[in-house]
């Protein structure tokens, strides 16, 4: 079960390789926001060399967005190999996109982002489109922006909308958007907390600082524990 995913910049491979041994469930490899347009290229290169191989821990990595320049050459670089989990897609607004990439990656495992009024608004649709797809989860930077969204509390609906989206589809319930904040441990706990009651497993991380939080929060606590051996 994955309840930890640490994000690193595709164009520092010296970051990924400490990733990778962070401790975090898994390691999201960023092809899009964290990596400039003068550096994509060489990100695309490091990452499909990092993944000739299985690392130890699951990778995944993030494309560029569909309608990009550089989306195209990510998707070719990246299908066929060792060492790579499955592809998380950004900015995905319609369920066609979904079926396109999976025609075009073969079989590869597919994560769709929601970053979007339109995206949210069609998560079913998406979270369907094909047996490829894996999971959703909210962009919520670029969601909060798109809706005029100041607090969080204004995300909740389009947090339960994604979860009741994936399970209705029969997929894996999603995982929370990062915490910007890498410094202020407390309120990512008090967040995660928030992002449990309304159905969320686990969370995705920008610094393993966060991660030990994110990991005790989503662990079943000792109540549950016990209720669960009760019915057992």
């Amino acid at each position: 079960m994955i309840l930890t995913w640490l994000y690193v910049p595709g164009d520092r491979p010296d970051v990924v390789a400490k990733a990778l041994c962070s401790g975090a469930d898994a390691v999201i490899v960023d092809l899009e926001d964290a990596v400039s347009a003068s550096r994509k290229e060489y990100a695309r290169a490091a990452t499909a060399e990092r993944l000739a191989e299985r690392p130890a821990v699951p990778v995944f990595v993030r494309v560029n967005a569909l309608d990009s320049p550089w989306a195209g050459a990510d998707l070719t670089a990246l299908t066929g190999l060792h060492g790579l989990a499955g592809l998380r897609l950004p900015k995905i607004t319609a369920p066609e996109q979904i079926a396109a990439v999976a025609d075009r990656t073969g079989g590869v495992a597919l994560h769709a982002m929601l970053e979007s009024a339109l995206g949210v608004e069609r998560a079913y649709e998406i979270a369907r489109a094909h047996p490829a797809l894996r999971g959703l989860s909210l962009g919520e930077s670029d969601l909060g922006a798109d809706l005029g969204i100041s607090a969080e509390a204004g995300l909740d609906w389009p947090r339960s909308r994604v979860v009741i989206a994936a399970r209705a589809a029969g997929l894996a319930p999603p995982a929370q958007s990062v915490f910007p904040d890498i410094r202020d441990l407390e309120a990512l706990a008090v967040s995660c907390t928030r992002g449990r009651a309304l159905g969320f497993l686990g969370r995705a991380a920008i610094h393993p600082r966060q991660l030990p939080v994110i990991e005790r929060a989503y662990l079943p606590g000792p109540a549950e524990v016990t209720a669960a051996q009760e019915i057992v």
